[in-house]
């Protein structure tokens, strides 16, 4: 019997809802007479998702992350949250206490209400996170340009090394001790986005992998993305020691929750002004060009760079 992916999985259920040409987008549209409100729901399980080194705060706030780097991405302001919780019956109360101040520590930082939800009794911590905004217009995932740049939010590397950290004994140093940090407590440029999204011709969340995502949108686009610059910083090249673990760090690793997206270049000086006036690392990646699939030139040399990202039934 052939496993099902998590793609084929989507695919069954948009054709039982009779949705025959359904294209993810990341956020959900609905239409509401004039107004659109869209919507982004997440799930964060705590076998799959959550380390034991991670403290429950984190967890809290991190659920609500993932919902809030796709509204970043489409240029949408949160503006209300639900949140169902499932939980062991032995949770002690310091942990929900735990589980809510990360919840309204993140509905804090990024702007929104946190206005219900619902609880239920489980044998593992499972967060269910629901959030809600308006905007005239989202940013696509296909709208790139041929000669359009290609940039990223970042840096990138970090977070796979954290991760790999907290699931074993490695002994902390300065790298591990920032990529931890940068696992545990991912930063969205959510302001950045609001304030230049309307320059971007597409755009899409990173959060399953680079190579997923500059493929995702390179195929939607029906273009191919040149990559011709690595975006890392030098600390992370040093650490490394072979271009395949680079690659792996950099394009495979996911759970950054920073984003791609593509401008025409006369808007490049605009993109450059928000994101130093916001404190917002940005890097210049590459450019769209005609073709299909994405190509990465690395010393000299140019390879396909294939989608290895995370998925959740693999």
């Amino acid at each position: 019997m052939k496993k099902l992916d998590e793609s084929a999985i989507i695919n069954i259920f948009q054709k039982k809802f009779g949705n025959k040409n359904f294209v993810s987008e990341d956020v959900e549209t609905i239409q509401f007479g004039k107004e659109k409100i869209f919507v982004k729901t997440d799930t964060l399980v705590q076998s799959t998702d959550i380390p034991q080194k991670m403290g429950l705060k984190d967890a809290a706030r991190k659920s609500i992350v993932a919902c809030i780097s796709d509204f970043a991405s489409k240029g949408i302001k949160p503006e209300y949250g639900i949140i169902s919780v499932n939980l062991p019956k032995s949770i002690p109360k310091q942990a929900v206490n735990d589980i809510a101040d990360g919840f309204k520590k993140a509905a804090q930082e990024f702007g929104f209400s946190i206005v219900g939800g619902d609880t239920n009794q489980g044998k593992e911590i499972v967060f269910n996170v629901c959030i809600f905004g308006k905007s005239k217009k989202i940013v696509t995932r296909r709208g790139s340009k041929q000669g359009d740049l290609i940039f990223v939010t970042g840096p990138f590397g970090y977070t796979p090394i954290g991760l790999k950290s907290l699931l074993s004994k490695t002994r902390k140093n300065k790298i591990i001790s920032k990529s931890i940090n940068y696992f545990l407590k991912p930063n969205p440029k959510l302001e950045f986005a609001l304030k230049s999204s309307k320059y971007f011709s597409s755009a899409m969340d990173s959060s399953d992998g680079l190579s997923t995502t500059l493929n995702t949108m390179a195929n939607q686009s029906g273009k191919k993305f040149d990559i011709t610059k690595i975006p890392i910083k030098a600390e992370i090249q040093n650490y490394v020691k072979t271009k395949k673990q680079l690659i792996d760090l950099v394009f495979h690793g996911g759970e950054e929750y920073e984003f791609v997206f593509t401008i025409n270049p006369k808007d490049k000086t605009k993109i450059e002004k928000i994101a130093k006036s916001l404190r917002t690392p940005i890097i210049e990646i590459g450019i769209v060009s005609p073709g299909k699939g994405v190509q990465l030139e690395q010393d000299y040399e140019k390879n396909i760079l294939t989608d290895l990202g995370w998925s959740h039934f693999n």
